[in-house]
């Protein structure tokens, strides 16, 4: 799975520990989004999508 957190969240001009508080997980967890190294649940990605308003097409997308 790709995504577009860390671009999103860079220009929502918050930090990883933050957006991390906002969504109830580590600032670690955030991290391994970012790099493509976690697979988060859909509530999560809800989540993020919610507090960088962003669509999760906008965040998200599988890559064959």
């Amino acid at each position: 799975m790709r995504n577009n957190v860390k671009i999103s969240r860079i220009k929502s001009s918050i930090n990883q520990e933050q957006l991390a508080k906002k969504v109830g997980v580590t600032r670690q967890t955030i991290g391994l989004i970012e790099k493509g190294e976690y697979n988060p649940s859909l509530k999560l990605c809800i989540s993020i999508a919610i507090e960088l308003n962003k669509t999760l097409d906008e965040l998200f997308w599988e890559v064959e």
